[in-house]
């Protein structure tokens, strides 16, 4: 913490997790038992979100939505999984710009592999085969949420 306030002092950049944890998760089977007996391989959507708050000074907490669908050719649901991974992190002497690049891609980086890892987990207990997230390009998506925000006139999604 010396260190910290040491950097605080000399306006120096400041970024450390605090703490990452899941804050929410569900899980769905709705045509349990019968679903098991399906041979036919689901369709797997995936949608994810994120979004940050200030919680005290200079204190973000960072949130990263996964929702896994898994449906069949006629629209039944094998499984539903949502993960709601958040971290806690301390960001300081950053400018704004900066700032909405560590909350909407830095810190989604972070927490990507701990929702996968829940994800993945949760299906498996659940008695299906394992889902494994392919990486995210959190950049990408923050641009062009950017980008469908300002073409809409509305903010960024950070601001």
């Amino acid at each position: 913490m010396a260190d910290n306030n040491q950097a605080a002092e000399n306006n120096q950049p400041i970024f450390s997790i605090e703490k990452i944890y899941a804050k929410d998760l569900s899980l769905e089977v709705p045509n349990a038992p019968q679903s098991f007996l399906i041979r036919e391989t689901p369709h797997i959507n995936v949608k994810l979100n994120t979004e940050s708050g200030l919680v005290d000074a200079n204190i973000y907490e960072v949130k990263l939505t996964i929702t896994v669908e898994a449906t069949l050719s006629d629209k039944r649901v094998l499984f539903l999984v949502e993960v709601v991974q958040a971290g806690i992190f301390r960001i300081q002497n950053i400018v704004q710009n900066d700032l909405e690049l560590v909350l909407g891609i830095g810190c989604p980086n972070i927490l990507f592999p701990y929702a996968r890892e829940v994800v993945s987990d949760a299906v498996t207990r659940a008695g299906f085969q394992p889902v494994l997230l392919a990486p995210v390009n959190f950049e990408a998506l923050f641009n062009q949420a950017r980008q469908q925000a300002q073409a809409a006139g509305q903010q960024t999604p950070l601001q």
